[in-house]
């Protein structure tokens, strides 16, 4: 599959799984411009596209952030013309038990993983439906399908985004714009390093934790109304 001549924005991109998404969809032909909010991690990967001979642009910026989301689409119209495929990838994790769960960090989940996907959406769906061709990925997880021990917050920001994700993709169809949601089970990233490393409470090290089944990636569901 090719994606020359197809623009492609990524939240998120400073590692993990949205580094892995901007350099496949760069692999694959797309020239792409990669959000995060750490510059020097999103400007290496755009430093390594290019010298690779592909079209990569950083921006840093915070999704929960009107203006940083506004000045992202510029950038985005300003160096790609249009865009095509929209991933948001930029995610937050907490692993507490309930009573030690604060209302700064379950706002700060929700901010981060919910409304950061529908302000990113909401900015690039227009110009996909005026061309009548787009795909929006939203990485969610299984945490969005089910519940779990100690991510309340997490697994509730997740739901969001598949209602979210459920309810744009209705709205959508037939107009040649898909919304999809793509679910992952434990992936070993930065982020999921940092949840098990607060997990002193299961008894488990983080080393042993990471080897559970129930923390490695068994799964990669989708949800979607398209």
């Amino acid at each position: 599959m090719t994606l020359a001549g197809r623009g492609a924005v990524v939240t998120g991109a400073g590692r993990g799984i949205g580094m892995a998404v901007t350099r496949a969809l760069a692999g694959a032909g797309a020239a792409v411009v990669a959000m995060a909010r750490t510059r020097d991690q999103v400007e290496a990967l755009a430093t390594e596209l290019r010298a690779a001979g592909r079209q990569a642009r950083a921006v840093a910026g915070d999704v929960t952030n009107p203006a940083d989301v506004r000045a992202l689409a510029h950038a985005a119209e300003t160096e790609l013309g249009h865009v095509d495929i929209l991933v948001n990838s930029a995610g937050a994790a907490h692993s507490a038990p309930l009573h030690k769960l604060t209302l700064e960090d379950w706002n700060r989940l929700l901010a981060v993983n919910a409304t950061g996907t529908f302000l990113c959406t909401q900015a690039f769906l227009p110009g996909m439906l005026e061309r009548r061709w787009g795909r929006v990925a939203n990485i969610a997880s299984v945490a969005g399908l089910g519940g779990g021990k100690y991510i309340a917050a997490y697994s509730a920001s997740k739901h969001a985004v598949i209602g979210f994700t459920r309810s744009v993709a209705t709205e959508v169809a037939g107009t040649g714009v898909t919304v999809n949601a793509v679910c992952p089970g434990y992936v070993d990233t930065d982020m999921t390093r940092e949840s098990v490393a607060r997990l002193p409470a299961t008894s488990r090290s983080s080393p042993r934790c990471r080897r559970k089944p129930r923390c490695t990636q068994r799964s990669n569901r989708q949800a979607s109304a398209s």
